[in-house]
C-alpha cells in the first residue's frame, strides 16, 4: 500500500518528529514524570490516529495488521529498554544526559530497521522460502530467550568487552568524564572521545541484535514493507519518554522475557504455517486478528503474574523481618 508519495510524507513526518526530539534534548535536563507521561501519551496517540485512518481510508485488514504489528514491536521494544537501562547504569551516564543517549539509540535503531526491512522485502520477493527462514530465526531466538529466562541467567554483561567499544578505545583516546552532550572534545592538543560517544556506540551495537529479531517478527504479521516500516517507527519513537515512565516498573516485569519468547515462537510458527500453506493449501493459516488476541493475552498474563510475583516477594520479605 506504500505509494511513493505516502513513503515520502511518512519519512518527512518521521524526520520532523526526530528534529523535535533533538530540540527537546538539546539542553540536558532531568526528565520529570509529568513530562515523560505527556510525551508517552502523545506517542501512543499517534499510532492510534494512524491506525484509525487506515481503517477509514484503506480497509480493516490493513488496520488490523498495523495494530497487531505495533503491539508486537512495542512489546519487543520494552526489552530494548532493559538493555538501555543496563548500558546507562554500566557507563554511569548522568541522568540529565540519559534522554540524549536514548534518542541516539532510537535513531540508530530506525536506520538499522530500515535496512533490515528493505532486505526482508527483497527476500520475500525472491520466494516464499523467506517465510521459512524468518520463522526459523524467530523460533531459535525464542528458544534461546526462554532457556535463559528459565535458568534465571542475567542479561547483564561487561559492556567494556563489546568489540565495538574496544575498537573505539583503540582508535581514539577517551576522556575520563562526561562533557555535557558533546561526543568529542579537544584535549592536550588532540581530539578525544567523551564517554557519551562510547555508550552511544554500545547502544548502536545492541540495536543490531534487536533489529534481527524485530523485523522478521513484524513480517510475520504483514508482508507490506510500508506497514512494517511504520509499525517499527511508531514503536521506537516513544521509547525515550516511555523509559522514564517505566524506569521504576521495568525491574518488576520479571516474566517479560518468558512472554517475549512465547510471542516470538508463536509468530515463528505462524510464518512456517504460512509457508506450508503456499505449498499445501490444506495446511491452516493463523488469521491476523487471532494473532493479535494471542499476543495481547500473553502480554496481559505476563504483566499480571509479574506484579503478583513482586507483591508476593515483598510480603515474604516483610514476614521474615
Amino acid at each position: 500500500m506504500g505509494s511513493p508519495w505516502l513513503w515520502g510524507i511518512s519519512i518527512v513526518v518521521l524526520l520532523g518528529l526526530l528534529t523535535v526530539d533533538f530540540a527537546v534534548t538539546h539542553r540536558p535536563h532531568e526528565v520529570s514524570l509529568r513530562e515523560a507521561v505527556g510525551w508517552s501519551v502523545f506517542y501512543l496517540a499517534l499510532p492510534l490516529v494512524f491506525g484509525l485512518g487506515l481503517w477509514w481510508w484503506i480497509g480493516t485488514t490493513q488496520a488490523v495488521e498495523f495494530f497487531t504489528g505495533f503491539v508486537v514491536e512495542k512489546s519487543l521494544s520494552v526489552d530494548n529498554l532493559f538493555v538501555f537501562m543496563l548500558l546507562l547504569t554500566a557507563f554511569a551516564v548522568p541522568s540529565a544526559l540519559a534522554q540524549r543517549v536514548l534518542l541516539y539509540g532510537i535513531v540508530g535503531a530506525l536506520v538499522l530497521r530500515g535496512v533490515f526491512i528493505a532486505m526482508g522485502a527483497a527476500l520475500l520477493q525472491a520466494g516464499a522460502w523467506a517465510f521459512l527462514v524468518f520463522g526459523g530465526i524467530l523460533f531459535v531466538t525464542a528458544v534461546k530467550i526462554l532457556r535463559e529466562a528459565l535458568a534465571g541467567e542475567s542479561v547483564e554483561r561487561d559492556v567494556s568487552q563489546l568489540r565495538s567499544v574496544r575498537l573505539l578505545r583503540r582508535l581514539m583516546p577517551v576522556t575520563d568524564e562526561y562533557h555535557g552532550a558533546r561526543l568529542t572534545v579537544r584535549q592536550a592538543g588532540r581530539r578525544a572521545l567523551t564517554p557519551l560517544s562510547v555508550v552511544v556506540v554500545a547502544v548502536f551495537a545492541t540495536d543490531v541484535v534487536f533489529a534481527v529479531d524485530s523485523v522478521p517478527a513484524v513480517y510475520g504479521v504483514t508482508e507490506d514493507p510500508y506497514l512494517v516500516f511504520v509499525t517499527n517507527a511508531f514503536a521506537l519513537l516513544g521509547l525515550r519518554a516511555l523509559y522514564f515512565v517505566l524506569r521504576s516498573a521495568l525491574g518488576r516485569l520479571v516474566y517479560l522475557n518468558h512472554g517475549l519468547a512465547l510471542i516470538l515462537a508463536f509468530i515463528g510458527v505462524k510464518l512456517m504455517l504460512h509457508w506450508a500453506h503456499g505449498l499445501w493449501p490444506a495446511v491452516p493459516e493463523i488469521p491476523t486478528l487471532a494473532s493479535l488476541a494471542v499476543i495481547v493475552v500473553i502480554l496481559g498474563v505476563v504483566t499480571v503474574t509479574s506484579l503478583r510475583s513482586g507483591r508476593r516477594a515483598v510480603e515474604e520479605a516483610a514476614g521474615r523481618s
